[in-house]
């Protein structure tokens, strides 16, 4: 089968997010399991790898015919295409300016434009998150009448229903959609131009990233909005679980730990642990239970629980480790804890080698979340033997299983109450758990047990496109 994989971010030419990460590594299951995909995305300034030029495309939109180049290079087996319209795309960041609504109507229209340069004409265009959702509207409406449009198959993938991309009525004329999908059938959404929702409309497939948010998006409490819609398109939605790629995360190759170990030598891992805490200037005590945590410092992954929870979490005799960057507002008591120097660390920025080493060097992994359409943070930490320590919403609820509700299958501790003092009564039944060092060892063996590989998330989105095809 031949998939066009559309995409803003795709690691490790530009990441933001989880995003990033799923384009950079189910492209590259798909391949694995024969299928010719390849991936779309724009051409960002800071893409700076050599490209092979295969011409120019033309991109109606905005009232003007624009001329966007088509370069191509490769992800290992991966090829990607990308959009090169200097105006809109040559810039520092992916996300976040002013034009974004242009932006990214204009991507969602050149996914489909690039085409005929490329002279490859996919079975199915795998769209992902507002950002490139917009061509499902054009596929079904704008370019319905040309046979080759129509034979096309087209899925989207909700990775966070929170971001819909919402703009005004202005550009809405500039993206150039017949006038007939300016309803609440279509793309307008309360007065505002909704690119999610149109993805969701107008796609054939709709799925998320884990079978728990897949039902939770349904539901007011989850759906920002679009639960009424997602309801009334339950026959195509559906979930499948987001996977890690094992070659990046695999902490018996992982270049970026000082130890590697594996399931069969983890007495290794506790070098990593030394190493990290000698890292964060803490002292190297192995019995000191130490709780990593990477993150984006936003509402959604829980911080505002876990600023309050902080100083009893400390009060267990623990070490904590953060990485990551976000709001101000939690940031700023973040850097007091740290300052504090009572065990508490905290690196405010982007570091992925760091990131690396924090899975690697930490007893448990903690994750709040406040709702979580998969996670990756908890299935890497699973791979590492690292304890997810999460709450039970989205993809959280699907891959932890709390050990002491069953021993067999148990592989983290969970909460479900969001409110600071269940998360700290959970970190408590877990500090005893490890102090008591009954278990503890095979609890991290089947940790790393459990598959979470690409490969048999990859076969479901095969058969999701089948069925795309099929209408």
């Amino acid at each position: 089968m031949k998939i066009l994989f559309a995409a803003a971010e795709a690691y490790p030419l530009a990441k933001v997010g989880g995003l990033g990460d799923v384009a950079g590594s189910l492209p590259k299951a798909l391949r694995e399991l024969g299928h010719d995909v390849r991936i779309a995305m724009p051409r960002y300034g800071t893409i700076r790898e050599a490209t092979k030029e295969l011409g120019s495309f033309p991109v109606s939109i905005g009232g003007a015919d624009h001329d966007s180049k088509l370069r191509t290079l490769r992800l290992g087996e991966v090829p990607v295409y990308l959009v090169d319209f200097a105006p809109l795309f040559d810039r520092t960041k992916v996300y976040e300016y002013p034009d974004d609504g242009q932006r990214f109507a204009f991507f969602g229209k050149a996914v489909l434009d690039l085409l005929p340069a490329a002279d490859w004409w996919p079975d199915v265009v795998h769209l992902n998150d507002w950002h490139s959702a917009l061509a499902a509207a054009y596929l079904k409406t704008s370019y319905a009448a040309q046979e080759r449009y129509r034979r096309i198959g087209c899925v989207l993938t909700i990775h966070n229903l929170q971001h819909q991309g919402l703009f005004g009525r202005d550009v809405f004329d500039w993206a150039g959609l017949p006038a007939e999908t300016w309803d609440p059938e279509g793309v307008e959404f309360y007065g505002k131009m909704n690119f999610l929702k149109a993805g969701i409309v107008y796609a054939d497939r709709v799925n998320t990233v884990s079978p728990t948010y897949a039902k939770e998006i349904q539901t007011e409490a989850f759906g920002f909005g679009l639960d009424g819609l997602l309801r009334s398109r339950a026959a195509k939605l559906s979930g499948i679980l987001n996977g890690i790629d094992y070659d990046v995360w695999n902490p018996a190759r992982d270049s970026n730990i000082p130890q590697k170990y594996s399931k069969s030598s983890l007495e290794k891992k506790g070098k990593n642990k030394a190493a990290l805490q000698k890292e964060a200037d803490l002292p190297a005590l192995s019995k000191v239970p130490l709780i990593g945590i990477v993150s984006r410092v936003t509402e959604q992954k829980g911080f505002d629980i876990l600023i309050p929870a902080i100083p009893e979490i400390m009060n267990l005799g623990v070490q904590v480790v953060l990485l990551g960057t976000g709001e101000a507002v939690y940031q700023e008591p973040l850097e007091a804890f740290a300052a504090a120097g009572k065990g508490f660390v905290a690196y405010l920025k982007y570091d992925e080698p760091l990131a690396h080493r924090i899975y690697a060097g930490s007893d448990f992994f903690l994750m709040p979340s406040k709702f979580e359409p998969c996670g990756l943070g908890q299935e890497i930490s699973l791979r590492y033997g690292t304890i997810p320590i999460v709450r039970e919403t989205g993809g959280l609820a699907d891959t932890v299983v709390d050990v002491t509700t069953d021993s067999k299958e148990g592989n983290g501790f969970v909460f479900q109450e969001y409110k600071a003092g269940a998360l700290v009564d959970v970190v408590r039944r877990a500090v005893e758990f490890f102090r008591t060092r009954r278990g503890w060892r095979s609890l991290q063996q089947q940790a790393m047990t459990r598959d979470l590989s690409w490969r048999a998330s990859a076969k479901a989105y095969a058969d999701l496109y089948k069925e795309a095809r099929s209408g």
